[in-house]
């Protein structure tokens, strides 16, 4: 759909805050009252966006992660898949990892599909626990943390080097290879 396009490239570009739902009609050649009829404005449409962006991952995800033989080796494979992903379409990894989670006034708001995203790694690191490829004496919620951190902090540093014109600190196989020695220190001592 021509809205959701639009919407995509315009929050990449200019961020969800400074993105106009006047501008957002205007680049899909269409009324802003489309775009509310469809979407109920301008967060309506982001989160079609990020809907419709983890539904195309999701199938991708399961196949990926069903194989895996343990928890950590599971983890492993969804990063791949991510950073293949996001190496692909830079736009949905720009949205995903700066309007993801959204500051306004005193609530955070996350999509559905970020938190679909954390609820499937806290149950794989849950699984990784039970299964011994991770610690079992450590918290959960903070392995889950330190991973997301982790694999956010190296794709977003990637992709502001490119949205500045620097060179790409590190390329996605190094990414792979950074994260894939932090899950394996989080291992069975």
């Amino acid at each position: 759909m021509r809205l959701m396009a639009a919407g995509k490239m315009l929050f990449s570009r200019n961020g969800y805050e400074q993105t106009s739902t006047s501008a957002i009609a205007r680049e899909a050649g269409t009324s802003e009252s489309q775009l509310v009829r469809y979407f109920s404005g301008k967060s309506g449409l982001l989160e079609a966006i990020f809907n419709e962006t983890w539904s195309g991952l999701a199938e991708a995800i399961a196949s990926q992660i069903s194989g895996a033989e343990h928890g950590r080796e599971a983890i492993l494979r969804l990063l791949s898949l991510f950073v293949a992903a996001f190496g692909s379409d830079h736009d949905a990894a720009f949205i995903f990892l700066f309007e993801g989670r959204r500051v306004r006034g005193n609530d955070v708001v996350l999509s559905e599909g970020f938190k679909r995203f954390t609820e499937l790694l806290n149950q794989l690191i849950q699984r990784g626990q039970q299964d011994g490829s991770f610690r079992a004496d450590l918290d959960p919620a903070a392995i889950c943390s330190a991973t997301l951190g982790c694999a956010e902090g190296m794709i977003r540093d990637a992709l502001i080097a490119e949205r500045t014109n620097k060179p790409k600190p590190f390329d996605n196989a190094t990414i792979q290879k950074v994260f894939a020695a932090m899950v394996g220190g989080l291992g069975p001592a």
